[in-house]
């Protein structure tokens, strides 16, 4: 019964797996305190949290804890599991913006801001790649795109798509938007498919195999 909610821990390079998705999980949580540091937007779920917490007045890091666990219902039908990258997951990210999201540079220059977004592109994508490509589980919001990709719909497809929906309820709840939340939107998806084939560890042949 475990085995179908959980993901076992692989017996193989444990050690390297796990550096790879901590060091993953931090790259990620950086490029989100790059979006933020550059005010230009937030990715699409963070303008679905910011739409609840205005409708509902509850403080939006609460929000954030609960669309969590409504998005891992979402993997039931998906058939996902829990690993220890989603435990890592759910508290690596927010304290690397924690501690390091008001330390970044701010600038009034567009040049420098618009810097900020295209590097913070890369570098999600890239801590993306490598925390999914570890094989401990993924983050509740990734195992959605996942669970599609398994299903035989495109790394790309799957994670813009998701992107889309949750922007449009967003933006029905009452969120803002801005340059940074297009641009994730609609490019987070096709830099996901080139490095998280491209990032799983070497001779692992299960962990992204539909990624297309």
């Amino acid at each position: 019964m475990l085995s179908r909610l959980f993901v076992p821990l692989p017996a193989d390079r444990f050690v390297q797996r796990l550096a790879r998705c901590i060091a993953g999980l931090a790259m990620f949580g950086l490029g989100i305190s790059m979006f933020l540091a550059s005010d230009l937007g937030v990715p699409a779920w963070d303008v679905f949290h910011q739409g609840i917490s205005r409708k509902t007045d509850i403080p939006i890091g609460l929000i954030i804890e609960i669309s969590s666990a409504f998005v891992l219902l979402l993997w039931i039908p998906l058939r996902q599991r829990l690993g220890l990258g989603t435990l890592l997951n759910a508290i690596e990210i927010g304290l690397v913006v924690f501690l390091i999201g008001d330390h970044l540079p701010h600038s009034e220059r567009i040049v420098w801001r618009l810097a900020y977004i295209a590097g913070a592109m890369f570098v999600v994508a890239i801590g993306s790649g490598l925390y999914i490509g570890a094989g401990l589980g993924s983050g509740p919001r990734d195992g959605l795109m996942l669970g599609l990709a398994q299903r035989g719909i495109s790394i790309r497809v799957a994670r813009t798509g998701v992107e889309l929906t949750v922007l449009a309820a967003g933006l029905a709840l009452g969120g803002s938007v801005g340059i940074a939340t297009v641009v994730f939107t609609f490019g987070i998806g096709p830099l996901c498919q080139i490095f998280l084939p491209r990032l799983r560890m070497r001779g692992d042949k299960t962990v992204l195999a539909t990624a297309h």
